[in-house]
């Protein structure tokens, strides 16, 4: 069986991992950017424990961190008062991630490019997708580069191609939603200060937040603030017209931080607005991370929302072809991913309301309200099981799928969790009479089948090159489950049932290795 080809429009972090994904699970792949090069400098700072577990099969965690802050500080600055924060050992016991990771987007996108390259595949820079359409049994499509025209058909064609998607346009389909009344500035610049520079800054005053950290990419500090949006307009996602050296030090100024600018290198303004696509897939075409969904900056959800799309996609489609029941397997990405853009974007909006909107109410929060407050944050955040229940909500690692078409409980059921459509916990196994954390027994691209102790054999030698089985010794039962390429458990026997399993794995594509 040929291997399912497809075409990635869009050469950010959520094209990127949706590329790898795919072709470590049999897929043919080409990735191409109608930009000449990555658009620089890039906004998104920050990666999520649950986007570094995504990632971690794919081999990429440990080049990401060697580039990463992770044990990053923050300084809260309410009224006359500075709460400190440190943010890199939080009370996650079940994530080898127990910490915020500081990273530009820019070194996220040089790691996921240089895998693919690694493994043959190279970003088509300056290439355009001029026409697209689905033919019920492929997408014909048209690509324009300085070669000239190509016309060629795919099995799919993913749009990341961002808010104004030409993917999503031609498949009509709907983006409801509404702009924002404020917009995020964002500068790169050299400051005069005595401010700690390993260190983020944050201030929410009545105008507004500021934030100044030392993550610059083409000067030592990076300024993000939100201010009212002024009445150009221009696209949202693409950099509008620079702001001045005397308004950023009007946005310091106003918000109480020692800081004097001594040279400014690069500023932007940027629109913000927050819409849903009203579906992520129209025939062989798909959306995922910008052109699926736009939200505002707080939390940091946009890359880690679109990483997390694209790698629960690019398996789906890699396995859709030898899949006895594929309209279910890729029915299943909209039915699972809609939903937590949903639940993203109601927790972005309020915390962009709380920390941005120049209105009454969260003017008064800001600028009267936490003030007052200030003195009990300090024991807030000593509470490192409070901390560390926010962030699992903010990383996803609270997302499930348990009513998917994919996740499949079979008769015995399996006693105690994790259920099917939970997130496989890290925890410490025994296997092969060695202890070991989960996640890394389970760290390479397929899908992962664990036996528990009293469990019976199976004959692995027709389950193919996608399925592994791991005996674990530490674990009651005499039954199994089995670990979807994105970490979700997907199936649960209370018996090592080889035909119930078989008929799981053979529905979702598994059973088949295309030749790549």
């Amino acid at each position: 069986m040929r291997p399912t080809e497809i075409l990635v429009v869009g050469a950010g972090p959520t094209g990127l991992a949706l590329a790898l994904q795919a072709y470590e699970h049999g897929a043919s792949v080409r990735i191409i950017e109608r930009r000449q090069e990555a658009m620089r400098p890039s906004r998104a700072l920050i990666v999520h424990p649950r986007t570094l577990e995504a990632l971690r099969p794919l081999g990429l965690v440990e080049p990401l961190l060697a580039r990463a802050d992770r044990a990053p500080e923050g300084y809260l600055h309410v009224g006359s008062r500075v709460i400190h924060a440190c943010l890199g050992d939080l009370a996650l016991t079940d994530t080898a991630f127990p910490h915020l990771t500081f990273m530009r987007q820019m070194d996220v996108e040089m790691v996921l490019a240089q895998a693919l390259q690694n493994r043959g595949i190279q970003v088509e820079w300056g290439t355009e997708l001029i026409e697209v359409s689905d033919g019920g049994t492929s997408a014909s499509v048209t690509l324009q580069s300085q070669a000239g025209l190509e016309r060629l058909a795919f099995d799919f064609v993913v749009g990341c191609d961002g808010p104004e998607s030409i993917v999503r346009r031609v498949a009509g389909i709907g983006w409801p939603g509404r702009s924002y009344r404020q917009e995020v500035v964002l500068a790169d610049l050299e400051l005069d200060t005595p401010l700690a520079g390993q260190a983020a800054h944050v201030v929410a005053g009545r105008r507004g937040l500021v934030f100044v950290f030392a993550l610059g990419e083409r000067a030592s500090w990076r300024l993000l603030a939100t201010q009212p949006s002024g009445q150009d307009q221009f696209p949202f996602g693409q950099p509008g017209p620079p702001v001045t050296t005397t308004q950023l030090q009007a946005l310091l100024d106003n918000a109480g931080l020692d800081a004097r600018i001594t040279d400014l290198v690069w500023s932007a303004r940027y629109r913000m607005q927050h819409r849903i696509a009203s579906r992520l897939s129209q025939g062989r075409l798909y959306l995922a991370g910008d052109a699926a969904h736009a939200f505002s900056p707080a939390t940091g959800q946009g890359m880690n929302t679109g990483i997390q799309d694209a790698l629960n996609l690019g398996w789906k489609l890699a396995f859709a072809a030898p899949a006895t029941d594929a309209p279910s397997l890729l029915a299943s990405y909209d039915l699972e991913r809609r939903p937590v853009a949903h639940q993203v974007f109601a927790m972005t909006h309020l915390a962009f309301y709380a920390e941005a909107s120049t209105s009454v109410l969260p003017s008064l929060l800001r600028s009267v309200v936490a003030p007052l407050g200030a003195p009990i944050a300090p024991v807030l955040l000593k509470n490192r099981r409070f901390v560390a229940e926010a962030i699992r909500w903010i990383s996803q690692l609270r997302v499930a799928y348990p009513n998917s078409p994919l996740s499949v409980e079979e008769q015995p059921h399996l006693r105690g969790g994790p259920h099917v459509g939970d997130r496989l916990p890290d925890m410490t196994v025994i296997s092969n009479g060695q202890r070991v954390r989960l996640h890394a027994l389970l760290a390479q691209p397929g899908i992962h089948v664990l036996l528990q102790h009293d469990a019976s054999d199976l004959d692995t030698t027709s389950l193919g090159a996608h399925v592994t089985v791991q005996r674990l010794t530490n674990l009651p039962g005499a039954g199994l489950l089995a670990v979807r390429p994105d970490g979700y458990v997907g199936f649960r026997c209370g018996v090592a049932d080889m035909g119930q399993l078989v008929a799981w794995l053979t529905r979702i594509g598994a059973l088949v290795s295309p030749s790549q």
